[in-house]
């Protein structure tokens, strides 16, 4: 186990805390305790706690909405820095929103810019996500309106962002410097970290944006589980162009296939939810059981598209 004894001089004694579960605090409801834990909020906190983790040798992780991952059972041995800094600023003569990592995107943002009336973030409506990492990802839907099934990119709205790179510098740099791709961007291949982002909006009318809204989130409901009361990660196993990897799992008759308290969704077979009590042991041996299932019987070997995170 790591010693934290120069990592805790760099921060107030009250607010880095110790053994905390953090289940709570990742939409599949699971994981275990963070050995430190601390909330950073703002940019300038956010890039201090990942700089006394790099200078003092401590393994860190950056934790935003929790989505897209899963945090083993045994916990994080080291720090887990959840990203709260959420200042935002709305430049309205240049349509500009200006927005810390830890910023959420939906509804906080969406709903923000919708009512000023400027359009470029209403296609993420019912994602959850923070603005870092909807830049780690690519954040993108498959609108169905106005787009009329067009996958939109968040990298199509993204004018800049500062970063805290690998090697210790504030930057600040534009859309070229993430190198994305269909869930992909630099932040896999690198260590930088996202401190805030600046997006090109448009003057678009409110009753427009509202109703993008609305009709993606109908869209949404009625082909991903709730994660009110279906918890999960969201899409599990990466896109297969052409094909679909939760098609391939529905031919298998795998829908509705459960080992402990995960469950392959009746919805959506990519989507593979806490059903209650989960364990990250029982989602790890779902994982396996239909990527071993899809491959035998298909041929197609799929891959996962979620993080892994802590000891399992």
């Amino acid at each position: 186990m790591p010693r934290f004894d120069r990592l805790d001089r760099h921060f107030p004694p009250d607010r880095l805390l110790a053994d905390v579960p953090l289940a709570p605090f990742t939409t599949y409801r699971i994981g275990g305790p963070a050995d430190r834990y601390f909330e950073a909020r703002s940019a300038d906190e956010l890039a201090r706690a990942v700089t006394a983790a790099r200078e003092t040798g401590t393994p860190w992780f950056l934790l935003g909405m929790g989505a897209n991952i899963l945090i083993g059972d045994k916990g994080f041995r080291g720090l887990v820095i959840r990203n709260r800094a959420s200042g935002y600023a709305l430049d309205r003569v240049h349509g500009l929103l200006t927005a810390e990592s830890g910023c959420v995107v939906w509804p906080d943002l969406v709903d923000r810019t919708v009512e000023a009336g400027f359009g470029g973030l209403q296609h993420y409506a019912g994602i959850p996500s923070t603005v870092g990492g909807a830049l780690w990802q690519n954040l993108h839907f498959l609108s169905p309106a106005p787009a009329r099934e067009r996958t939109m990119f968040i990298e199509e709205v993204l004018s800049q962002a500062e970063i805290l790179t690998e090697e210790g510098a504030r930057r600040t740099v534009g859309v070229s410097y993430f190198e994305f791709g269909y869930d992909q961007s630099i932040l896999h291949r690198r260590r930088d970290v996202v401190l805030s982002a600046t997006f090109r909006l448009q003057p678009t009318p409110v009753e427009e944006l509202r109703r993008t809204v609305e009709e993606n989130l109908a869209w949404r409901r009625e082909r991903h589980p709730p994660l009110d009361t279906e918890p999960s990660a969201g899409s599990v196993f990466q896109k297969i162009e052409g094909i679909g990897a939760g098609r391939l799992i529905d031919q298998c008759g795998l829908k509705g296939f459960r080992i402990g308290g995960a469950m392959i969704s009746p919805r959506h077979a990519n989507f593979l939810v806490n059903t209650g009590g989960a364990t990250a042991d029982d989602v790890r041996r779902l994982i396996e059981y239909a990527r071993e299932t899809v491959e035998k019987e298909t041929g197609y070997r799929l891959e996962t598209e979620i993080g892994f995170v802590g000891e399992f």
